[in-house]
């Protein structure tokens, strides 16, 4: 097994998918991510957003309110808080679970690698005369004509797959997902109502992904949204910091050494969290500690961090483990290296939960605040908790936290669930409550 910066107690715990916190080593240490990306393409990257704001507009009425921004609400939570949050200061709610068109964290990253692809098209084909052009006009037939002669496609778990292919699909792309075997059949069925082409693989979601990437390899009219290697995506998760700086003003709160911003986000393959923890880092610096937060079965992305720079991260099944749960969106084998890469010095640590714990937050969320959300996205409210460990603790010591916790800021980052039917969500709830 390569060097991995975790104790044997700790290895001893990911292979017994026991919970724990994980404290990354290579944290504010810059020689260990040579690979930095540039900074500029964060503001490149919502810049584009903002340019094809009119064309979202139209092609999606639900963008109408918000005048084709993609973007979800910062929620207080004051029941949550006092239930949840045993350190101190105040929780709130980074809501995109509800965001627009996908109905997850993937939306902006994945719609705007979509819109990527689209502009670049137009550009070299003359549709477009200049960035400064009226980007409303990729909606209407020429552009349509011309989009549908290429094929977008993706690996997915479920998410990614439905902001690619929703958004692809609406501007008349061919778009295919290649879904792994734990995704759910209604994110199948909503994406071939849409036109999408859904191919299934009797595997996990790295299966899938390479499964799409070797096909478009020998299409040259596709184009592959590569999950665990791309920047476009990377950097559309990436401009959430921005909106969140905007918001975080907004309600008067302030992040600085007096008053740190403590953020927990959900992993899967690492790109949305890596996305979002290097935006952040980007804005506030030393004042915002970012957590991934993952399940006991599959701890792919703090396998990755804790492996040398440059490395391959090691896969969770030299762990024993079976990424066996009902955290779907979060049910991956193996972390993307490019990610690790680009973040190992950002990411403040890990923590891992059982589906147990997700789910008695997915019921306390529901019954304190009425959100309802996929099991997945629920992980992120058990921070608190975990940094109020005997390791947490470490941590907010090491960083001269402990003293001014009463003046901090923590957001849960939801993820999805804002699409879930009706009756698959009371399949959730009701497994929760019988858990109580």
């Amino acid at each position: 097994m390569p060097n991995l910066a975790i104790s044997s107690h700790q290895q001893a715990q990911l292979k017994a998918a026991e919970p724990l916190i994980w404290l990354n080593p290579n944290y504010q240490d810059k020689t260990t991510a040579p690979a930095r990306p540039e900074a500029d393409e964060l503001y490149a990257a919502n810049a584009r957003l903002e340019r094809c704001a009119p064309l979202l507009q139209r092609l999606f009425p639900e963008l109408q309110a918000s005048r084709g921004l993609i973007e979800s609400p910062l929620l207080s939570t004051a029941p949550l808080n006092q239930r949840i949050n045993t350190l101190g200061g105040k929780l709130l709610l980074k809501a995109d679970h509800a965001l627009p068109i996908a109905g997850s964290i993937k939306a902006r990253g994945g719609i705007h690698e979509v819109l990527y692809v689209a502009e670049k098209l137009a550009l070299e084909q003359d549709l477009l005369s200049s960035i400064e052009d009226d980007y409303a006009k990729l909606a209407g037939d020429e552009a349509r004509e011309l989009f549908s002669r290429y094929t977008l496609a993706v690996g997915s778990t479920g998410n990614l797959g439905l902001s690619i292919g929703v958004t692809g699909a609406a501007l008349g792309f061919r778009t295919q997902v290649h879904m792994s075997a734990d995704a759910k059949a209604w994110k199948k069925e909503r994406l071939r109502k849409r036109g999408v082409e859904v191919i299934e693989h009797q595997a996990d979601y790295g299966v899938a992904v390479e499964a799409g990437r070797r096909n478009a390899e020998a299409d040259p009219h596709c184009y592959f949204v590569d999950d665990e290697r791309s920047p476009q995506l990377f950097f559309g998760y990436a401009t959430a910091a921005l909106r969140l700086q905007a918001q975080l003003e907004q309600q008067g709160i302030r992040v600085d050494a007096d008053h740190p911003l403590l953020v927990y986000l959900p992993s899967g393959v690492g790109g949305a969290p890596g996305g979002i923890t290097y935006g952040l880092k980007q804005l506030f610096g030393d004042h915002v500690h970012c957590f991934m937060a993952e399940p006991v079965q599959a701890p792919c992305t703090l396998l990755g961090l804790a492996g040398e720079p440059g490395s391959e991260p090691l896969p969770c099944y030299e762990f024993g483990l079976n990424v066996d749960t009902d955290a779907d969106g979060l049910a991956v084998g193996t972390a993307s290296a490019w990610v690790c890469n680009a973040i190992r010095d950002l990411c403040s640590g890990v923590y891992t939960a059982t589906d147990r714990q997700l789910y008695q937050q997915l019921l306390l969320l529901k019954t304190l605040e009425a959100i309802e959300v996929e099991p997945s996205a629920a992980i992120g409210c058990l921070g608190p908790a975990m940094l109020n460990s005997e390791s947490g603790q470490q941590y907010l010591e090491q960083h001269q936290l402990s003293g001014r916790l009463d003046q901090s800021t923590h957001i849960a980052w939801l993820t999805g669930g804002s699409l879930v039917p009706a009756d698959e969500y009371q399949r959730y709830l009701a497994h929760a409550s019988s858990l109580e």
